[in-house]
């Protein structure tokens, strides 16, 4: 089946900077910055942008972070924690809205 995402793609990345390689270096310049071992282990960082990949549900960074993961040392279930926790935060998230929703409601029907 034909889908919008080719994971071939990915590797395609690097070429978006065919165009514009003074700003291509900066980004991938500061995105392998945050990504080094610092206050927190390239493994942590990994499951977090495992996470976020996620929220913004990104196939492609699904896909590279969770070979990152895998590489990094995280396994299944500590993956799949941390998209429940990412689930939790969206959920919570849209959520909590439903104050302003019933703040609205309540001064409308006034």
């Amino acid at each position: 089946m034909e889908t919008y995402y080719k994971p071939e793609d990915l590797s395609k990345f690097p070429e978006m900077g065919e165009q514009a390689p003074e700003l291509a270096e900066k980004f991938f310049d500061y995105y392998k910055a945050v990504f080094a071992e610092g206050a927190l282990s390239e493994r942590e960082k990994a499951l977090i942008a495992l996470a976020v990949a996620h929220a913004v549900q990104c196939p492609y960074c699904i896909d590279a972070f969770t070979q990152s993961c895998l590489e990094k040392g995280s396994n299944l279930e500590e993956m799949t924690e941390a998209a429940h926790v990412v689930t939790a935060i969206r959920g919570g998230a849209s959520l909590v809205h439903g104050v302003q929703m019933r703040n609205i409601a309540q001064k409308l029907s006034m």
